[in-house]
């Protein structure tokens, strides 16, 4: 079975990145027994100079696009309709904030060395758009990560700390480097940039065509 490591470019404030996934999930089902996947999450910042208070989120989009309060939300009715459609708890979607999110990077670099990151991405997805809660709040970090059985203790601390900084930034750079602008951004071996929520047969056939050239060597 051919091997592919994904390089997945996601910030939990994107909601096309929990939609991403989710369409993720569903081409590794289809190619269960044909491909074995290595999946790495790495870290984007869509809003890396928002104050800790943050914005609503409809007043940050009408400014961010320059667009209309009634044109964005409709906008974020249609993505929570996506993401539902999927599974997602977007509930709260409409009364999230606009926030930045690099403690949750930093307490998500933590998860990856005890091999739980998945689990914490996707239980701060749920937080963000389900719960409309801060997921950089020191709290809902450790709350979050009492759910998906890590030590809550921790978490907490490495927010309100700078561990895991260094790492951060420097993961942040190198996949800016490479040219990833906007998120989410799947990069299959390191050679191939994915970008934007592909739909699901577009990323089964990516996959195929980079474990074939990985067989044919």
């Amino acid at each position: 079975m051919q091997k592919v490591r994904i390089d997945l470019v996601s910030d939990v404030a994107c909601p096309w990145c929990a939609i991403g996934y989710r369409r993720l999930e569903q081409a590794l089902e289809t190619l269960k027994g044909e491909i074995d996947v290595e999946l790495v999450w790495q870290p984007f910042e869509l809003n890396r100079d928002m104050p800790p208070e943050g914005e609503p989120i409809l007043e940050h989009l009408c400014r961010k696009y320059g667009k209309d309060a009634a044109t964005m939300e409709q906008s974020q009715r249609e993505i929570m309709a996506a993401a539902e459609a999927l599974g997602l708890n977007f509930r709260g979607a409409l009364e999230r904030r606009a926030n930045n999110t690099f403690a949750a990077h930093r307490v998500l670099a933590w998860a990856g060395t005890q091999h739980q990151e998945t689990a914490l991405q996707l239980a701060l997805f749920e937080a963000y758009f389900g719960e409309a809660k801060n997921p950089a709040d020191p709290l809902v970090l450790r709350e979050k990560a009492i759910e998906v059985g890590l030590d809550g203790d921790t978490a907490e601390a490495i927010a309100r700390s700078d561990q895991y900084t260094e790492e951060v930034r420097e993961a942040e750079q190198r996949f800016m480097d490479m040219g990833v602008s906007a998120v989410p951004a799947f990069i299959l071996d390191g050679r191939y940039l994915i970008s934007g929520a592909q739909p699901t047969d577009v990323l089964v056939d990516a996959l195929r065509q980079v474990a074939e050239e990985n067989a044919s060597g």
